[in-house]
């Protein structure tokens, strides 16, 4: 390997990690931003509809402009993840229907304890911090997410699907770091959100009345729509799935999913801070103290494997 590949390496990591890193807080606003759509009248099908639709034909203009032509690999590869988006999203999207936004946040965390586990089925290898930082990441959100003094712990039906949610997410993440690697960055993220884009309208178009489009001319009527809609579909959708399909070939899997676990500590922040109208939650202790330990989990997977070759190296020189 040449100097100038061995130099590259560690830019384009860190360059990774902090755009994956960011991806995770735009992500945390999505939950707000849903909701704020659900309660104005939108359904979940017209919903997505409109976000991947959106996403998709943002995407478009830039292969359009940078004249990608993609690949029949590609385009199968994107359709894959796109059955497992519409899925994942399907089940987060109808959970928040039966949820808080911040419990929901938190409970789709949990990806962060599945994917190492479908990476491992699939012969990925995890380092020993990446897998403490999983295990502790998930304590951190078995805080965030129990109710003291409710029935299974205030558990219900959107927590349930949520659940689902978050299996799928890790399977997408382990999907996406392997076909990341042989695939563009633009065309993995626009065939992607096409196919969900597609998949929803037809579900849309094709639902009874009030899961389809039927309220949307009086939902697109509702004060700050237009910006939560233009949140979700180019911040969060055009750029953010960019991100994703172009940097996650830089990183592990594991690693992927513990960044990933700032995002139910920012959706928490912005669902308890009243900035969206109508969506003002409370957290307590116990709860804070679990994203602390997110953040925590997060640190040590990026620092830990650093600091134990950092360590290794200053022994060495010692014994020599």
């Amino acid at each position: 390997m040449s100097e100038t590949v061995q130099q590259l390496r560690p830019k384009k990591h860190f360059l990774a990690v902090f755009g994956l890193g960011s991806t995770a807080l735009v992500w945390g606003g999505t939950f707000a931003a849903v909701a704020y759509c659900l309660h104005a009248g939108l359904s979940v099908n017209a919903l997505l509809s409109l976000r991947f639709v959106l996403g998709a034909l943002a995407l478009g203009v830039v292969l359009l402009a940078l004249r990608i032509k993609p690949t029949k690999s590609e385009l199968m590869d994107g359709l894959w993840l796109g059955l497992v988006v519409a899925t994942l999203f399907w089940f987060q999207t109808d959970g928040l229907r039966f949820t808080s936004t911040a419990k929901s946040a938190f409970i789709t965390g949990l990806y962060v304890i599945f994917t190492p586990m479908i990476s491992m089925l699939v012969g990925d290898r995890l380092r020993a911090s990446h897998g403490t930082s999983a295990a502790l990441a998930l304590a951190g959100l078995l805080l965030l997410v129990y109710e003291p003094g409710l029935s299974f712990g205030g558990w219900n039906r959107g927590d349930s699907e949520t659940l689902l949610n978050a299996v799928l997410v890790g399977i997408h993440i382990v999907m996406t770091g392997h076909f990341s690697r042989r695939g563009r960055g633009w065309v993995l993220a626009w065939s992607q959100v096409a196919v969900v884009g597609i998949i929803f309208t037809i579900a849309a178009v094709f639902s009874p009345a009030p899961h389809g489009f039927q309220g949307v001319p009086t939902a697109l009527r509702s004060p700050g729509i237009w910006i939560a809609l233009a949140y979700l579909a180019l911040l969060a959708t055009t750029v953010a799935f960019y991100i994703q399909s172009a940097m996650q070939a830089y990183v592990s899997a594991t690693e992927t999913a513990v960044l990933f676990s700032m995002e139910p500590v920012f959706a928490a922040a912005v669902a308890v801070s009243g900035v969206i109208p109508g969506i003002k939650e409370h957290l307590g202790p116990k709860q804070w103290i679990g994203a602390l330990l997110i953040v925590s989990a997060t640190l040590l997977a990026e620092l830990g494997p650093r600091l134990w070759k950092a360590r290794e190296i200053t022994e060495d020189e010692a014994i020599g």
